[in-house]
């Protein structure tokens, strides 16, 4: 479709489209791509009243609570993929930390520091297409176990699964099992080409028939047109995910896309309340390059729709401290504490 047609109901005005629309997701109409093209047009032209809509939306569903969530990069490097964001990948030449699995002790460490400091939700990541050895699932099963013992929710972020795999982690105590789409798959080609996109969806669907709960998202500003957002939001409503990750490229040096030009806020917020409305039930969380990309809009992409936020540093590139994420929360009003959603 060609974005600047205009749907019938449009012809009444930018406050009709954007009403419309968000009844219709408040009422868990599914929004199509159509649909979310003229969102994106009417958000062009009045981003904020775009934001007021995914807010009303978000609190219908979330209330006014914002779930907080932290990591550990578990494992470092030496990824034979060639994602063309990642500063990980062994095709690339950039100073990004190598290290092997590390202890399951440092895991439960780190996450016992994440909740003193407020944080639930605890996941363990690692580089590579998927954990090979006995020993290195050994040593996550025993993390998972434990970080489960201090009363938080752990997650993991693995690479590809199979269904085995995500038995036994779903066995241990696993909340959810977070792996990225990155984009769309028309896009994705663009991006990766040492797998294929069929395989990351496979692993989200091996992850849902064990039982576990599914964080899933991508990066924008790859590249990709606000279309192949709009294709990215429709894939994962049609696998039915609980968790959406929205990350924004930071340009690491050596990638291909080091020299990327970085998206306009206002076109990372405006992208933020489509997912909203597309996905208007599912927690939208703000992740890596949230701080960078938005600079002082920030608190905005919680305005735009998103319900949760990473906080703390990410895999190879510093994020906020926890506290100034809760300041943040409170300052506009809202409660930080883990979701009680499904998954």
């Amino acid at each position: 479709m060609d974005p600047d047609a205009s749907l019938p109901y449009e012809e009444a005005g930018m406050d009709d489209t954007l009403r419309y629309l968000r009844d219709k997701a408040l009422s868990l109409g599914p929004i199509g791509l159509d649909e979310a093209l003229a969102l994106y047009r009417a958000g062009r032209e009045a981003p904020f009243s775009l934001m007021a809509a995914a807010s009303e939306i978000r609190t219908a569903f979330k209330a006014e609570k914002i779930s907080l969530c932290g990591i550990i990069n578990a494992k470092s490097g030496r990824c034979s993929e060639d994602c063309a964001f990642c500063a990980q990948s062994v095709h690339f030449e950039t100073d990004a930390p190598e290290y092997s699995l590390v202890a399951t002790e440092k895991m439960v460490e780190k996450a016992a520091e994440m909740k003193l400091a407020g944080i639930r939700i605890f996941g363990i990541v690692t580089s590579g297409t998927r954990i090979e050895t006995k020993s290195e699932w050994e040593s996550i099963i025993r993390a998972v176990r434990e970080i489960k013992a201090l009363g938080m929710r752990p997650c993991a972020s693995l690479g590809l699964l199979s269904r085995d795999a995500a038995e036994g982690l779903r066995a241990a105590g696993l909340f959810r099992y977070h792996h990225n789409l990155e984009t769309s798959r028309s896009f994705f080609p663009a991006v990766c080409t040492t797998h294929g996109y069929q395989e990351d969806i496979d692993t989200v669907l091996a992850a849902k028939q064990a039982g576990l709960g599914t964080c899933c998202g991508g990066i924008i500003g790859l590249g990709e047109s606000m279309e192949q957002r709009i294709e990215l939001a429709l894939t994962l409503k049609d696998l039915d995910v609980d968790s959406v990750p929205v990350n924004i490229l930071s340009p690491r040096p050596g990638t291909p896309l080091a020299n990327a030009l970085p998206l306009p806020p206002l076109e990372i917020l405006i992208a933020i309340s489509l997912f909203r409305f597309i996905l208007p039930d599912k927690d939208i969380k703000l992740c890596g390059g949230k701080e960078a990309n938005l600079r002082q809009l920030l608190p905005l992409g919680i305005v735009a729709g998103a319900n949760s936020v990473m906080t703390g540093d990410y895999l190879t590139t510093r994020g906020r401290s926890t506290a100034q994420d809760i300041e943040m929360i409170r300052d506009l009003g809202l409660e930080a504490l883990a979701p009680s959603s499904r998954g």
